[in-house]
């Protein structure tokens, strides 16, 4: 298996966003027509993910003067989009203004602690399978790294959740395969040995989470 994504990495970056640069233009068209914030949150997170996977595929190409500011957008970018997981969830169960306030208001102090994090990640260069890019190195505070855990895990958890009880209410289960296929590749990595090799397979679970909100969101 890590042959297999040691050869595929590099070019299954560009195929990964323009599935993604795809699935955006699906989620713009679905805001328009209906007016749903919920697809408008989905595609901000879709943004969020082409930009991230666009900046780790050109890494080769961009001069390493320029690439550790662009790698901290991408940081800053991935602190503050992903958040939106949250009023997701609370759109996607239907909940009321009062509740919506209190999620929103939530998601809100978790964007401001993620571009925190962001802007605090100690980047370090590295290179595998013909791609560099910046990584969090040893010199990142612990406080960023808990929230980094915050909003890799603490975000696809709800969603799951959330996903299961739309699946159940609303006969719609594609939240839950949004967020369990994220889960999955995100463990993937670490449980197949390939940790170094992370950030590749969870663009994986990172495209098709993307896919299956805009099913969620065209179903409902």
């Amino acid at each position: 298996m890590r042959e297999l994504f040691l050869t595929i990495c590099a070019p299954g970056i560009w195929v990964i966003v323009a599935l993604e640069v795809f699935i955006l233009i699906l989620l713009i068209k679905e805001f328009k027509k209906e007016k749903k914030t919920i697809a408008l949150c989905m595609g901000l997170i879709t943004l969020g993910l082409i930009v991230d996977a666009a900046v780790i595929g050109l890494g080769e190409l961009i001069p390493e003067g320029i690439l550790p500011g662009l790698s901290r957008v991408r940081f800053v970018a991935h602190g503050i989009l992903i958040p939106l997981l949250f009023p997701i969830c609370g759109y996607a169960l239907k909940a009321g203004k009062k509740i919506m306030t209190v999620v929103w208001g939530a998601t809100a102090v978790v964007m401001i602690l993620g571009a925190m994090e962001g802007f605090a990640t100690d980047l370090e260069l590295v290179s595998i399978a013909g791609v560099k890019r910046m990584l969090s190195g040893d010199g990142t505070p612990g406080w960023a790294e808990v929230i980094t855990g915050i909003l890799s895990f603490g975000t696809v958890i709800p969603l799951i959740i959330c996903g299961i009880v739309a699946w159940i209410k609303q006969k719609n289960a594609y939240l839950f395969w949004a967020g369990f296929f994220m889960f999955a590749f995100s463990a993937l990595g670490p449980a197949t040995g390939n940790t170094d090799l992370l950030f590749f397979i969870s663009m994986i679970g990172e495209v098709l989470m993307v896919g299956f909100f805009y099913l969620f969101a065209g179903k409902k």
